[in-house]
C-alpha cells in the first residue's frame, strides 16, 4: 500500500531543521544540500515519517549520497529480463543467469553487491578502470587471490548485525557473530596492505580490524550465550563485580539447600527427605508418607501428595527470598549491562560500516578475478571511443552451460561511423540471438569491471542497453503479441541515445507481412539515421528484402549465419559471415525440429509450386510491360495508362513467399482482367 503525505509534511523550514539534526554537526552547506531545496524538502519528509514509524535505528543514516543516472547504465525492465541478468526467464532461476556465472562470492555482503554491480553497470570510465584495475591485479595474484577468498569465506553478514544492533533487536549470540568476524579481519587487511592499484588501497584503508570492539564483546559475552536477552546467563564471569556478587549468592544459596537438606535428615531421621522447589510453593521440603511420624513439630505443611506431604519451615522461606531475590537482580542487571554494550557498539556505526562494504566489495573483486581466471576471459580496452570491437566474443552463460562442449566464438565491429547498424539474417536456431545476447552482456560485463569472454575487445562506454526480443500476450492489459512488441519499440526509440546499444529481434513479425516489413524497415531507417538516432544498433530479421538497406543506407552492413548444405540436411556452423542469407531455411529447420516427414515432403512441394508461380508472374509482367513499351514507342506516349498503373499497383502488394496455390490463381485471373479491358 502506498501513503501519501500532506503538504505540511514537506514545510521546508520543517525539513531543514530535521535534515541538520539528523547529519549534525555537519551543516547543510557541508552535505551540498544548500542549495537544494526540493531535496532538502524530500529527505526532511523521509526522516519524520521515519522517526512515526521506526522510532529508532536512525543513527545508522549518517551521510548522503547523491544519485545521478550518469553514473550509472540505464537498463529497463524488459532488457534484465531479456538479457536474464539475475534470473532466467523460464524458471525464474538463479542457474542459468548472469549472476550465475559472475557470483563466487564468498560472503552475503558480497551477494548482495554483486548483484547491485550486474543491475547498476557503471558509465563513469574513472569508475570502471578501478574495479578493472584491482581485477587485474588480483587475476595476476592467485595465491593471493585464494588466501583472501579462504579469509572471507565464513565472514558473518556484519551490515544485518550492525543494521540489528543499532535498531536494538540483536541478541547476544549475533554480538559473538560480529566477534567472530573481527577475528578474521586483521588477516584480511594484512592479504591488501601491499596492493598496487586504487581500489585495493582505499578497501585496506577502509578495512578496520575492530580490536577493541572485539576485546569488549570476547570479555563481555560468553562463549555459548542463550538466545533469549531476558534470562540472564549472557555475561562472563569477572566484567561486573555486582553480577558476581549476586551470583555468589545464588550459587551459595544452592549450597546452603544442599547443607539443609543433610542437616534436617540427621535431625529428624528421616532418611528420605528431600529440598525441592516449584513457581507455585517456591522451595519446600518433601517426606513420603511412610515417615510423616517422624515430621517435627515446626514444619507447616503445604501441599499434599498421593505418597508424599510437602513443608516449609521460616529458614527454608527465608533463603528462598534471597536466592529468588538474587536471580531475579542478576537477571535485571545482565539486561542492564548488555543494552550498555550494545549501545557501544552501535555508537561505532561508521567504522563498521565503512569495514563491511569493504570486506563486500573485496568479496565481488576475488569473484570477478577468479571467473576470469578460469574461463580464460581478457581485460577489455574501456575507452570513450563509441567503438565496439570484440574479437573471438563468446557467450558467458551459454559457455558454461554447455560443460567441455567448445562454443563457436564470433567477432563483433560496430562503431558510431559506418559501422552503426548490423542487419543479421539466417535461419532460427542458427544462434542469431545468442550472438547479439552476447555482444549486449559483454558490454555490461565491460562496465561492472568485469572481464570478458573474447581474446581481446575494445569498448566504447554506451550510456544504456535496450532489447527487443521476443514478445508474450499481456492478457492482463489487454494487450495482444503485436501490442506488446509495439510498445516496447515505442519506449526504445523514445528513450535511446546516440551513445545507447539496440538488440532488436524480428521487428514487426507479429503482423501480416507488408505491415511488418514496412514497420521494421521504418525503425531501421531511423536507429540508423544520426539525425535522428544513430545508435549502435543489432538488427536481427526474417525480411530478407531489408538487406538492400546495405547499399540504400550508410553505415549499415549485412551479416548472416553461415550454414553448410549435405543433401537434404543441413548444419548450422555458428560462424557470423558478411553477407545476407541467400536463404530462409525454414523448411529445413522445421525438420530439424522434429516436424513429421509427410508434412515436410508437402510442404517442399507447396514451396516449389509457389516460386514456379512467382517465376512465371515475373516473366509476365516483364512481357507485359515490354508490350506496353514498343506501344508507347509507336504511338509517341511517355506516360503509362491507368490500367498500367492499376497492375503496377496489383502486383506491387504481392508476396509471393506467402502465396498459396488458390490466391496465386486468382490473382493471375484478376491481372487478365484488367489487362485485356484496356
Amino acid at each position: 500500500s502506498v501513503e501519501m503525505l500532506t503538504d505540511d509534511c514537506y514545510a521546508e523550514q520543517l525539513c531543514r531543521d530535521t535534515v541538520c539534526d539528523q547529519f549534525k554537526p555537519k551543516t547543510l552547506t557541508e552535505l551540498g544540500l544548500e542549495d537544494s531545496a526540493e531535496i532538502i524538502c524530500s529527505l526532511g519528509a523521509l526522516f519524520n515519517y521515519l522517526k512515526e514509524t521506526q522510532m529508532t535505528g536512525l543513527g545508522r543514516i549518517s551521510e548522503i549520497n547523491i544519485y545521478s543516472d550518469n553514473q550509472f547504465m540505464s537498463i529497463d525492465y524488459n532488457t534484465k529480463r531479456n538479457l536474464e541478468l539475475t534470473e532466467t526467464m523460464r524458471n525464474k532461476e538463479k542457474r542459468g543467469s548472469l549472476l550465475w556465472v559472475l557470483d563466487k562470492t564468498k560472503s552475503a555482503m558480497g551477494k548482495r553487491l554483486i548483484r547491485s554491480w550486474i543491475e547498476k553497470p557503471l558509465s563513469n570510465l574513472a569508475a570502471i578502470t578501478r574495479r578493472q584495475n584491482a581485477v587485474e591485479e588480483l587475476v595476476a595474484d592467485s595465491v593471493r587471490r585464494g588466501e583472501i577468498i579462504d579469509t572471507l569465506s565464513g565472514i558473518f553478514d556484519i551490515e544485518r548485525l550492525i543494521t540489528r544492533i543499532v535498531y536494538g533487536s540483536s541478541n547476544a549470540r549475533e554480538l559473538r557473530s560480529l566477534y567472530s568476524a573481527a577475528q578474521k579481519l586483521p588477516a584480511l587487511k594484512a592479504l591488501v596492505s601491499n596492493s598496487s592499484c586504487r581500489l585495493l588501497k582505499d578497501i585496506h584503508n577502509s578495512l578496520d580490524t575492530l580490536d577493541d570492539i572485539a576485546r569488549l564483546i570476547d570479555i563481555a559475552i560468553v562463549d555459548d550465550p542463550p538466545f533469549t536477552v531476558r534470562e540472564g546467563g549472557m555475561i562472563k564471569k569477572g566484567y561486573n563485580q555486582d553480577l558476581d556478587l549476586l551470583s555468589g549468592d545464588m550459587d551459595g544459596g544452592h549450597e546452603v539447600l544442599s547443607k539443609i537438606e543433610n542437616e534436617e535428615r540427621e535431625k529428624t531421621g528421616i532418611p528420605k527427605l528431600k529440598v525441592g522447589y516449584n513457581r507455585v510453593f517456591g522451595y519446600y521440603i518433601e517426606v513420603t508418607n511412610s515417615y510423616k511420624s517422624l515430621v517435627p513439630d515446626y514444619y507447616i505443611r503445604k501441599q499434599t501428595l498421593t505418597n508424599c506431604e510437602r513443608y516449609i519451615t521460616p529458614d527454608l522461606k527465608a533463603l528462598e527470598g534471597r536466592i529468588l531475590g538474587a536471580k531475579e537482580r542478576a537477571v535485571q542487571l545482565e539486561y542492564k549491562l548488555f543494552e550498555e554494550i550494545r549501545n557501544l557498539i552501535a555508537e561505532q556505526l561508521e567504522r563498521i560500516q565503512s569495514t563491511a562494504h569493504a570486506i563486500a566489495q573485496l568479496d565481488c573483486l576475488c569473484s570477478l578475478a577468479s571467473v576470469a581466471a578460469e574461463n580464460k576471459y581478457c581485460c577489455p580496452n574501456v575507452n570513450l571511443s563509441g567503438k565496439l570491437i570484440l574479437k573471438d566474443s563468446r557467450h558467458p552463460v551459454i559457455e558454461r552451460l554447455l560443460n567441455d562442449a567448445p562454443f563457436v566464438p564470433n567477432d563483433v565491429y560496430l562503431d558510431t561511423a559506418d559501422n552503426r547498424v548490423a542487419i543479421i539474417t539466417g535461419p532460427n536456431m542458427a544462434g542469431k540471438s545468442t550472438y547479439m545476447r552476447q555482444t549486449a552482456l559483454i558490454v555490461l560485463m565491460a562496465q561492472i569491471g568485469s572481464f570478458v569472454p573474447c581474446s581481446s575487445a575494445e569498448i566504447g562506454i554506451v550510456d544504456s542497453i535496450f532489447t527487443r526480443v521476443g514478445a508474450s500476450d499481456d492478457l492482463s492489459a489487454g494487450q495482444s503479441t503485436f501490442m506488446v512488441e509495439m510498445t516496447e519499440v515505442a519506449d526504445i526509440l523514445k528513450n535511446a541515445t546516440s551513445s545507447s546499444l539496440l538488440i532488436l529481434d524480428e521487428i514487426g513479425r507479429g503482423t501480416s507481412t507488408f505491415d511488418g516489413m514496412s514497420i521494421a524497415r521504418a525503425v531501421l531507417e531511423y536507429v540508423a539515421d544520426k539525425k535522428k538516432l544513430g545508435a549502435k544498433t543489432m538488427f536481427a530479421t526474417h525480411y530478407h528484402e531489408l538487406t538492400v538497406m546495405e547499399e540504400m543506407l550508410s553505415g549499415v552492413k549485412n551479416y548472416n549465419i553461415a550454414v553448410k548444405r549435405h543433401g537434404d540436411d543441413i548444419s548450422f556452423l555458428r560462424r557470423i559471415v558478411p553477407g545476407g542469407a541467400d536463404d530462409s531455411y525454414g523448411i529445413d529447420v522445421a525438420k530439424l525440429a522434429g516436424i513429421p516427414e509427410w508434412v515436410i515432403s508437402r510442404a517442399k512441394q507447396i514451396l516449389s509450386e509457389l516460386e514456379n508461380e512467382r517465376d512465371n508472374a515475373e516473366i509476365a509482367v516483364k512481357k507485359s510491360a515490354q508490350g506496353k513499351q514498343v506501344n508507347s514507342n509507336s504511338t509517341q506516349l511517355s506516360l503509362s495508362s491507368p490500367i498500367d498503373d492499376r497492375i503496377n499497383e496489383k502486383l506491387s502488394r504481392i508476396d509471393v513467399n506467402t502465396l498459396t496455390p488458390i490466391e496465386a490463381l486468382n490473382i493471375l485471373f484478376e491481372l487478365k482482367k484488367i489487362s485485356d479491358s484496356r
